[in-house]
């Protein structure tokens, strides 16, 4: 149990955070907001609701009275005897009561699944959900726990429920089913169809109509497209090799580990989802090459990149190959073996893993009326809205006002932003007049080192860091305009989440306060 005092009141709740299990008590307290140390979710003191993603659920809550000068904390009874809370009691420091020892039970999760609404069928409004992934499940959830009674489809081409993608290049050992956020079950009992492996072919606006690649078509009344991304293809000699593979599914990340072990391995890009994977990768890989597309990438990249994790991953035999591009991927019997950099060095390559950008997943769109921008981005407002009447979208697929860039549109591709993403969509789909308020708040771990990234920082002119870059231990502040735009930690927590509470609350830090 965490017990904490604002002001003169005191409250109980779960002590960890029901996204990953980080200690609530060294996170960062700004009213009745608790901000997660780890990851950034948010939660309410008073109720235990979830304020911020990415956190799924909320925190237990208890009721507390202070009598005499003693705090007392009661939940639901629960048969625990007294010996088993003896280790609990000491540590709090508390008169412990019989009350609140059988109580202690009730913590060990620490979450709680917010309440909803049934399915009534006397409801015939149908929400639509194109995609598979987070926006689209929290848009879902929202909705029954506003108050939403009608139907709710997710569709998508997924043969999954939405699962944690963070875990695919961290934890590539796990199956499927281990990385599911929600399981099946879950949904149906909240009345949520799951219809996996449709795609959406196109949409009828007109007429308010999704048509899918079986042939089937679903009318809607109002329509979230929340169809994600994906990795960007390589256009060069031997992209159709064998063994050339990219980090979208479970599947793949199975695969990838498999192939690699033993192995050479070349990963192309320079992403924090690629150097992540490399350090995931097992021991017995016999050389794993890092080889930029991007001419003169190493010059654009922040010291502290350079200095933490690259020096990190060179410490453990991961050789960089910067300011190139890959030329060609050359192969035997149908199976890539060598890359052939623009510089002339040859690669030897038993496996290739590509993560060169994304490209959203909004080619069926194409002919209609809907806004996109150049690279296929779907414009939305700050309530998710698109251009067209009754129809919303969310996630890596949009391009959105960033109020850390003086509204100017950015699409962030953060599976937190996306979480936000949804919950506001559903607000607006139940004409609630939500306008989009949240700090991005990104999160990687590299060889056991936690790397922690708030905010936005396009278009920095300037950075402050504190800490030692050698030491692997620091912070750096991202300056735009003289004033902390983003910061970015190593073992550094909760600087970065206290960092992204002061921007969320609209304050500024000029470059003077951060040095």
């Amino acid at each position: 149990v965490l017990l904490v005092r604002n002001r003169k009141e005191f409250r109980a709740l779960g002590s960890k955070c029901p996204h990953y299990g980080a200690p609530l008590s060294k996170g960062v307290l700004r009213g009745e907001r608790l901000r997660c140390p780890w990851h950034g979710a948010c939660f309410n003191i008073r109720t235990g609701d979830i304020e911020e993603y990415p956190a799924l659920d909320c925190v237990s809550c208890f009721k507390v009275t202070v009598e005499d000068g003693k705090v007392f904390i009661t939940a639901k009874k629960k048969v625990l005897t007294l010996p088993a809370v003896t280790g609990h009691r000491q540590r709090l420091g508390l008169r412990v009561t019989r009350a609140f020892c059988i109580l202690l039970q009730d913590l060990e999760s620490s979450l709680r699944v917010k309440d909803t609404s049934r399915r009534c069928l006397l409801n015939k409004n149908t929400m639509l959900l194109l995609g598979g992934g987070v926006a689209a499940l929290v848009c879902a959830e929202t909705l029954r726990q506003e108050g939403f009674t009608g139907r709710i489809i997710m569709a998508t081409n997924e043969k999954h429920v939405p699962y944690d993608k963070s875990k695919l290049s961290k934890e590539m050992h796990l199956k499927a089913e281990d990385v599911y956020l929600r399981k099946p079950e879950f949904l149906e009992a909240r009345g949520i169809e799951f219809w996996a492996e449709k795609e959406a072919v196109s949409v009828d606006f007109q007429k308010q109509k999704v048509h899918f690649m079986d042939g089937f078509s679903q009318k809607y009344h109002q329509l979230l497209i929340a169809t994600g991304s994906h990795s960007g293809l390589l256009k060069v000699p031997g992209a159709d090799l064998q063994n050339i593979c990219t980090v979208q599914t479970p599947e793949e990340s199975s695969k990838i580990l498999e192939l690699a072990t033993g192995k050479n391995l070349v990963i192309v890009g320079a992403s924090f989802i690629e150097k992540s994977q490399a350090s995931r990768l097992p021991a017995p890989a016999r050389d794993t090459n890092g080889t930029s597309l991007q001419p003169g990438a190493a010059a654009e990249l922040p010291a502290w990149v350079l200095a933490g994790p690259f020096q990190m991953l060179q410490n453990k035999g991961v050789k960089f190959h910067m300011k190139t591009e890959l030329c060609e991927l050359k192969g035997k019997d149908g199976k890539v073996t060598e890359a052939v950099l623009a510089n002339g060095q040859k690669l030897p390559a038993d496996v290739v893993v590509v993560g060169i950008g994304s490209t959203p997943n909004s080619a069926f769109l194409k002919g209609t009326s809907i806004a996109r921008d150049d690279k296929g981005a779907i414009l939305v407002n700050l309530h998710m809205q698109t251009n067209i009447p009754n129809v919303f979208a969310a996630g890596d697929v949009v391009t959105f006002p960033v109020a850390l860039l003086d509204g100017h549109r950015s699409s962030i591709h953060h599976q937190q932003v996306a979480e936000a993403h949804g919950h506001c969509a559903a607000l607006n789909m139940l004409k609630r007049g939500k306008e989009l308020h949240t700090v991005p708040y990104f999160w990687t771990t590299l060889l056991g080192k936690s790397i922690r990234y708030a905010g936005c920082g396009k278009g920095y002119t300037d950075t402050v860091v504190k800490g030692s870059l050698e030491q692997q231990k620091f912070l750096i502040f991202y300056i735009r305009d003289g004033h902390v735009t983003a910061a970015a930690s190593l073992n550094c927590d909760p600087m970065v989440s206290l960092i992204a509470e002061v921007l969320y609350l609209g304050k500024q830090i000029s470059k003077e306060e951060a040095e």
